[in-house]
């Protein structure tokens, strides 16, 4: 059976050896599969698996568990898994079984996931720390202290259990913030992928049609790319595309519309997320162009700081600098430069930040700030940049002219040793390259 992420299995042990490194000797980490969830009577939501999982072993399935013992002789790497059961198979699909698993993921022992009860409580004696991530899963949560009071039970024989629980996301989160080349390789076939997706979009979009015929559309290069979507995509026509997370995705795009889509493929569990804002006609009105413009402008000035040693909290004051000056140029907002960046009342037409780490979550893990200062870009991050600008419908401080446009430009961003890589960048973004797309379409 294939290895589903795709990747060699020395990829995952190199990543496994760094955080035990990290972690130390005298240490134990434990890391639950993902749960699967009902979503109604014995029908169960498509199986994800967590990403923390994935990103040590890439093993897909459910119920299991890993559990990383540095320094241990007989092995550090061990998981607890499902055995093959041919009855079930014919139900569900195969299952690797211990056997398999150790062979496809270059795992140093498996087990029955029915022998954890068993065998965790002698792993957890004579290790100082455990890393795990409490609150994730409450009935777990409950067996791992059960197993720990197990061994302090057994104290008076010599048992020596953990003394200290520590939060495994403190570690794992900074080694996943940083991509490495298997990684990136997954993540530039996302991005191709919606990049397709979001052509047939432009290519399709037609006054007339719904939302839900375009979603259609652009999830179905998802899955002809053996892609799926890395969240709910976001199809809005007209004033939808001002509701910030709009999913309804239902409503009739008309003519004279601006459409604005945020979709994302998830390739072999990386995430791509691009927004593009397109009219359904082809052609942009003076006000939405000035606006699509203007969203332009402040994603460049964003992009412009994208590079190594610059805070990250940069690009958005960048972008919220742009934003506002054209707000007042344009007269959507009144009086002074500083005084609406500084009480926030730029924030009626821009209310989101200006970006958020990319990887296996589509709002991938890793911290923003560091000792209450925006972290600084370092090679290997990946991250969005995605202004936008919406003038609610009911806006009546605002000209009549400018009420129902909403309009978002995202891309994904690579810091590179010498500046960035945009992911995404062969997708139109500007309003005449996506207005020649278009038209090259309808000639």
């Amino acid at each position: 059976m294939a290895v589903p992420l795709g990747m060699p299995a020395k990829a995952f042990a190199r990543r496994r050896k760094q955080l035990m490194q990290a972690a130390g000797e005298d240490t134990i980490l434990i890391l639950p599969a993902a749960l699967q969830r009902i979503r109604n009577r014995d029908t169960h939501y498509p199986y994800r698996q967590d990403s923390d999982l994935l990103y040590l072993t890439g093993f897909p399935e459910p119920e299991a568990v890993l559990v990383l013992v540095p320094g241990r002789v007989h092995g550090e790497t061990l998981l607890f898994c499902r055995e093959r059961d041919p009855d079930r198979e014919a139900w569900d699909g195969p299952r690797f079984g211990p056997e398999g698993a150790v062979e496809a993921f270059g795992l140093d022992d498996a087990y029955p996931i029915t022998d954890l009860d068993d065998i965790l409580p002698g792993l957890l004696e004579g290790r100082s720390r455990v890393y795990y991530h409490f609150g994730r899963d409450a009935e777990f949560d409950l067996k791992l202290i059960g197993w720990v009071n197990r061994v302090r039970a057994m104290m008076k024989m010599g048992n020596k259990p953990p003394h200290e629980f520590l939060e495994l996301g403190h570690l794992l989160d900074e080694l996943r913030l940083f991509k490495d080349r298997d990684e990136l390789r997954m993540m530039q076939r996302a991005a191709d992928i919606t990049v397709a997706a979001h052509q047939a979009g432009m290519r399709a979009v037609r006054p007339g049609m719904h939302e839900y015929e375009l979603q259609a559309e652009i999830e179905r290069v998802f899955r002809a790319n053996d892609a799926v979507p890395a969240y709910g995509s976001i199809v809005g026509a007209g004033a939808n595309a001002c509701v910030l997370h709009y999913v309804a995705n239902n409503a009739p795009v008309a003519d004279g519309d601006l459409v604005l889509v945020d979709a994302g493929a998830e390739y072999r569990g990386y995430a791509a997320d691009i927004t593009r804002t397109f009219p359904a006609n082809g052609r942009f009105s003076k006000e939405q162009r000035l606006l699509h413009d203007l969203v332009g402008d402040a994603q460049a000035a964003a992009l412009a700081l994208a590079r190594p040693g610059t805070p990250y909290e940069a690009g958005h004051l960048a972008a919220v600098r742009t934003l506002t000056e054209g707000l007042l140029r344009l007269g959507l907002l009144k009086g002074q430069l500083e005084k609406h960046i500084d009480d926030g009342s730029y924030r009626r037409f821009y209310p989101h930040k200006t970006g958020h780490w990319l990887g296996l979550d589509v709002h991938d893990v890793g911290d923003y700030r560091i000792d209450g200062e925006s972290r600084l870009l370092e090679p290997g991050m990946v991250f969005t940049i995605e202004p936008g600008l919406y003038v609610r419908p009911d806006d009546t401080s605002v000209a009549a002219k400018w009420r129902g446009i909403g309009i978002r430009t995202e891309d994904d961003v690579l810091v590179t040793r010498d500046g960035h890589k945009v992911l995404t960048g062969k997708l139109a973004r500007s309003a005449e390259e996506i207005e020649a797309f278009m038209a090259q379409l309808r000639a």
